[in-house]
């Protein structure tokens, strides 16, 4: 919370030193069409997201069991990190640097250098550095979704939209369905069995959930006025 305190306060120096503004160009402010905008956004992308772990559930007979030690309080702890960790990377990624950039750029530029950023900030404790492969598959999807959650800032001026799809898509997978075994999430994954597929159906559950998340959320957001 400190990390997301501190941005705030450098947020607030930066925008008042290159637009004599305030940090109210985050659209913070909660209006009904904003809210009503994020909730569709993290309803849709939540369930996209989830389409993977469903398919890997049918094709690879994957299981995933309730938390034995499911309590409210790992429900709360365990959104609220995924939420904390959201907020930090919108603020950074489409906060007031890209409000300044809209400005100076205009939109077309300012949007492909905060998906530049928010791509980049994905080799972070990656061992990938020079390894040029790697880095580009990590780069890749994140590049893509922060057009996307940038579009979404440009089109509104409010950081709802793009923070309802990052938690939409984080909590997901970080904490609904977890891609590794762990103890503190709301499913446990239970040991696969090992099963073959073809190599349609593998890329179907990979590339699916983010492909059809990224078009229905982007003709969501293009109907925003």
């Amino acid at each position: 919370m400190v990390e997301i305190i501190g941005l705030l306060a450098i947020s607030w120096i930066l925008i008042w030193f290159f637009e004599k503004s305030n940090l109210s160009v985050l659209g913070l402010r909660p209006t009904k069409s904003r809210l009503k905008y994020a909730a569709i956004l993290f309803i849709i992308t939540a369930i996209c997201c989830s389409t993977g772990f469903l398919m890997r559930m049918y094709f690879t007979r994957e299981q995933f069991t309730l938390n034995p030690n499911l309590k409210a309080t790992l429900i709360v702890t365990g959104s609220w990190l995924v939420l904390k960790s959201v907020l930090f990377e919108e603020i950074l990624s489409r906060g007031v640097l890209l409000y300044i950039l809209i400005k100076k750029l205009g939109q077309k530029w300012a949007i492909l250098i905060s998906a530049i950023v928010f791509g980049a900030l994905h080799w972070r404790n990656m061992e990938t550095l020079g390894d040029i492969k790697q880095m580009t598959v990590i780069f890749l999807w994140p590049f893509l979704f922060g057009l996307l959650f940038a579009y979404a800032y440009a089109k509104s001026y409010s950081l709802y939209l793009p923070i309802a799809m990052h938690f939409g898509w984080n909590l997901t997978e970080n904490f609904i369905f977890p891609e590794r075994v762990l103890g503190n999430t709301l499913f446990i994954s239970l040991l696969q069995p090992i099963v073959t597929v073809s190599y349609f159906i593998y890329f179907t559950m990979l590339l699916f959930p983010k492909i059809s998340a990224i078009i229905i959320d982007y003709l969501v957001i293009k109907r925003h006025r």
